[in-house]
């Protein structure tokens, strides 16, 4: 049987032209810029400070999926799995090796790919049912399904261009999902919808999976991954790391996620820095403000981000997402109470947690700055730290399940004789 993917020697190059950053330039500097533009050009000389290099985001992957199959590509941010779903997508060209695809590819790689925002959620699915190779017979027949399943009914004859980010989701899902591809390409982009949704996509994927179609999947929801997927395919810097079980190559990329630490400090080089903000400094802290060494699920704690504000920004609130191992969103937070104007200068933003809170568990940390609904400034998972349950379960030392690790108040008391209808 031919394998419904084939990739051979697949790479992609981009080229990157390093530069320095320069966070203030006078009026007098950008002029001066502007007018030897010309003349640096005709020099051959670059425009920016830095040598052109290049960047392989894939190099040398190979390997095969089967029709039926459904295959997890795990990795962390920057290792390619994007780059290859829009190469197996057609989005974009590969630099080396080659690709073979033996079906019809539906593909849901971020919100609103394949829609026009003046169109209404109607237009879109036919146009959206065309791109992906869809007869008008074909949507007709499915049309009512993905109305349905998109919960989008009241507004189906609004232009998408006033839709939430949620609702797009769900009619771009819907759309790929339900008009039979023989190959299903779903990236990270379910994280958008609501837990309600995700849990109503997943189903779809199976249901999906469960007609022989294939499905390549990429998350960071390790629990999703391992209800879905028979196989994973994790990537480290473009290429394969392991090809094997979704457990196991799962468990490797686990592992080797836990490159962030309990404390950071970003060299000005490479601290993360937009819109008017600089990263400085990041840390797990005790009960003590001390950089925590060793938590216990009965210790409180802080998380604490420690920034640079270049220029004026109104309303600026700092937040934070808490993943388990799993992959599991535990919990996030921002300082939307205490939004104020912040003025240029050094600040400090702290989060406190009481004890007894979460369970004996390994956590990641990421910040995102933002101004009411927009981003101004989000990192990577960046800080990671352990808890450990030393009371353990009674007189045992088994692990409590769940995600959190109250301390409950109980009691036991014997009932007197004779007032129970069971004496």
């Amino acid at each position: 049987m031919e394998p419904a993917i084939r990739v051979t020697n697949l790479g992609k190059r981009y080229r990157v032209t390093g530069a320095e950053k320069a966070p203030y330039r006078t009026l007098r500097e950008s002029l001066t810029g502007l007018a030897t533009a010309p003349l640096r050009r005709l020099m051959g000389r670059s425009t920016r400070a830095g040598e052109v290099s290049d960047f392989w985001a894939l190099k040398d992957v190979s390997f095969e999926v089967q029709p039926g199959e459904v295959v997890g590509i795990i990795g962390r941010n920057g290792a390619g799995k994007s780059t290859l779903l829009k190469i197996l997508s057609r989005i974009t060209k590969p630099t080396t090796g080659r690709v073979e695809i033996n079906g019809r590819v539906g593909s849901l790689l971020e919100v609103g790919t394949g829609f026009h925002p003046e169109l209404t959620g109607r237009e879109n699915v036919y146009l959206n049912g065309s791109i992906l190779g869809m007869s008008r017979k074909e949507i007709d027949r499915k049309f009512d399904e993905i109305v349905a399943f998109a919960e989008i009914d009241q507004f189906l004859d609004t232009p998408v261009k006033r839709y939430s980010s949620g609702m797009y989701v769900r009619l771009a899902f819907a759309v790929a999902a339900h008009l039979e591809p023989e190959i299903l390409i779903v990236d990270e982009v379910l994280a958008v919808g609501d837990v309600g949704f995700q849990k109503k996509c997943l189903g779809r994927m199976r249901t999906v999976a469960g007609d022989g179609r294939t499905i390549l999947f990429v998350s960071h929801n390790i629990a999703a991954l391992q209800s879905l997927c028979t196989r994973g395919v994790y990537l480290e810097e473009g290429k394969i790391a392991c090809d094997s079980s979704v457990k196991e190559a799962a468990g490797l990329y686990l592992n080797k996620s836990q490159y962030c630490h309990n404390s950071i400090n970003w060299e000005k080089s490479v601290a993360p820095a937009d819109n008017g903000l600089i990263l400085i400094r990041a840390a797990i802290l005790d009960y003590n403000g001390e950089v925590a060494t060793r938590l216990t699920c009965q210790s409180p704690l802080r998380i604490m981000l420690e920034y640079k504000v270049t220029k004026t920004i109104r309303n600026l609130s700092i937040g934070f997402d808490l993943q388990n191992k799993e992959g599991i969103l535990v919990c996030g937070s921002n300082s939307e109470g205490a939004r104020e104007t912040h003025e240029p200068g050094n600040y400090t933003a702290e989060c406190r947690f009481p004890g007894w809170l979460f369970n004996e568990d390994c956590y990641k940390i990421k910040f995102i700055l933002h101004v009411i609904d927009r981003v101004l400034l989000a990192t990577d998972w960046c800080l990671a730290f352990d808890l450990y349950d030393d009371e353990g379960h009674g007189s045992g030392r088994i692990k409590i399940h769940g995600i959190t690790r109250p301390q409950l108040q109980w009691s036991v008391s014997p009932i007197s004789f004779g007032t129970s209808e069971y004496a």
